[in-house]
C-alpha cells in the first residue's frame, strides 16, 4: 500500500476517473468476500488506541475516522473497506428505487487541487436489493446508510412534496434493520430536488413528523440530517429551529457546497467542462464554517456532529475535531492518497492529542469553538 502514489496512483490517473472507481469498489467487493482477507488486513490497519474510541448514540466507534458515503454507492464492499481502518462506514447514497444517476461522464478529477468533481447523481441500486446484499453482514465497524430521495432524471416530472417524503420514509423503513445509524442526504447539489428541497422548513418539519411517528415507534437508529452549508445566520437558526422537536434526530453532518469555489489552480476552460461539485480540500474552507456554525448553535447535550471536506492527513480529521467534530469522514483521500491513508491517520492521530496534552478525543470535540 506504500507504493500506491508513486507506483500506482500514475497509472490509474491515466484511466477514466469513473472507470478506476468501479474497478476499485469490484476488487474491494471480491476481497470482501474473503473473511480470512479482510481479518489479515484489520490486524494490520484497525486503530487500537484507546485515546481514539468514540461513543454515540450506543454504538462504539474505534476511531472517529469513516469513510463518507459516495465511495461505496450501492453497499458491495463494506466489510474490506471497513478493514482498511476506518471507525465508521457510510455507504450510498440509497433511494428507495433504483436509479441510473446522472449521464457519462460525470467524475472527473482536478489534480492540481487535489480534488475531484462530482456529478453522479446518486446511482445506486435501490433500497431493497441493499437491504437484501447487507442481511447478515459481519464487518469491523459500525455501519451508516446514507439515504435520499430517488433521482428520476432530469426529464422526468417534478413530484409532489408527499411523494419526495415517502420516498426517504420507505428507504428508511426498510434499511434501518440492516444499519448501526442512518443518514438522510438532504441536499445533494446534483439532482434537481435535492439541491434545495428542504430548504423549505414546512418540508423538513413533514418529514421529521414522518420519522417520528414512523410505524408508530419512530426511527430505531441513530440518525443524521446531512446539511449544505448554510447561506446566513438566519438560515441555520431556521434549521435548528424546525429540527429541535424532532424525537429521531442524533446529529448533522456537513455536505458538498453546490458548484465550485474560488480560487480552484485548475484552468478555468477544464473546469467549464466538468459538471458538478467539488470534493477534497477545495470544499475544505466551507465545510468548516458549517462545522463551526452547528457546533456554536446547536444543543451539544442533543447532537453530534460528522465532519468532512479535504480530510487527508490527521492534522485535516484533527482540526475538524477541534471545530465541533465528534466523527470524522474522508473520501477524496482514498483516491489520491490510497487505501493505506486511513492506517497512517489513526497512527498519527494519537501524537497529535499527546502534543497538546489531550487525553481522550472527545475532549478535543469544539476546543477551537467554544
Amino acid at each position: 500500500m506504500n507504493l500506491y502514489r508513486p507506483l500506482l496512483r500514475p497509472l490509474l490517473f491515466r484511466a477514466d476517473a469513473e472507470t478506476v472507481h468501479s474497478l476499485a469498489i469490484r476488487a474491494a467487493e471480491l476481497a470482501s468476500s474473503s473473511r480470512w482477507l479482510c481479518s489479515s488486513v484489520a490486524r494490520r490497519h484497525c486503530a487500537d488506541s484507546e485515546r481514539l474510541e468514540v461513543a454515540i448514540g450506543g454504538l462504539r466507534f474505534r476511531t472517529p475516522l469513516g469513510l463518507a458515503a459516495g465511495f461505496d454507492k450501492s453497499a458491495r464492499a463494506v466489510p474490506f473497506l471497513a478493514a482498511l481502518g476506518f471507525g465508521h462506514v457510510e455507504v450510498g447514497s440509497i433511494s428507495a428505487e433504483p436509479s441510473a444517476g446522472n449521464p457519462k461522464p460525470r467524475l472527473f478529477r482536478i489534480p492540481q487541487d487535489r480534488g475531484i468533481v462530482v456529478n453522479y447523481g446518486l446511482p445506486n441500486d435501490g433500497a431493497e436489493r441493499v437491504a437484501q446484499r447487507l442481511a447478515g453482514l459481519r464487518a469491523c465497524a459500525p455501519l451508516g446508510i446514507n439515504i435520499v430521495s430517488t433521482n428520476r432524471g432530469a426529464a422526468a416530472a417534478a413530484e409532489p412534496d408527499d411523494a419526495v417524503i415517502a420516498d426517504y420514509l420507505q428507504s428508511v423503513r426498510r434499511l434501518q434493520p440492516v444499519a448501526d445509524y442512518l443518514c438522510l442526504n438532504l441536499s445533494c447539489p446534483n439532482t434537481r430536488e435535492g439541491r434545495g428541497f428542504f430548504h423549505e422548513p414546512a418540508r423538513l418539519a413533514q418529514l421529521l413528523q414522518g420519522l417520528d411517528s414512523l410505524d408508530g415507534r419512530g426511527v430505531a437508529r441513530p440518525l443524521f440530517l446531512k446539511v449544505a452549508p448554510f447561506q446566513s445566520p438566519a438560515e441555520l437558526e431556521t434549521f435548528l429551529a424546525t429540527v429541535k422537536p424532532a424525537r429521531s434526530v442524533t446529529g448533522f453532518s456537513v455536505n458538498l457546497p453546490p458548484g465550485k469555489p474560488g480560487g480552484l489552480r485548475t484552468p478555468a476552460w477544464q473546469l467549464g467542462a466538468m459538471p458538478g461539485a467539488v470534493s477534497g480540500p477545495p470544499a475544505m474552507a466551507a465545510a468548516d464554517r458549517t462545522l463551526s456554525e452547528l457546533y456554536r448553535q446547536m444543543d451539544r447535550s442533543r447532537y453530534r456532529l460528522i465532519g468532512s471536506g479535504g480530510v487527508f492527513t490527521a492534522a485535516d480529521a484533527y482540526r475538524k475535531i477541534r471545530l465541533g467534530a465528534s466523527l470524522v469522514q474522508l473520501m477524496t483521500a482514498l483516491m489520491y492518497e490510497g487505501p493505506g491513508v486511513a492506517a497512517a491517520i489513526n497512527r498519527e492521530l494519537p501524537r497529535l492529542l499527546q502534543a497538546d496534552g489531550v487525553r481522550h478525543v472527545s475532549e478535543a470535540v469544539g476546543v477551537d469553538v467554544r
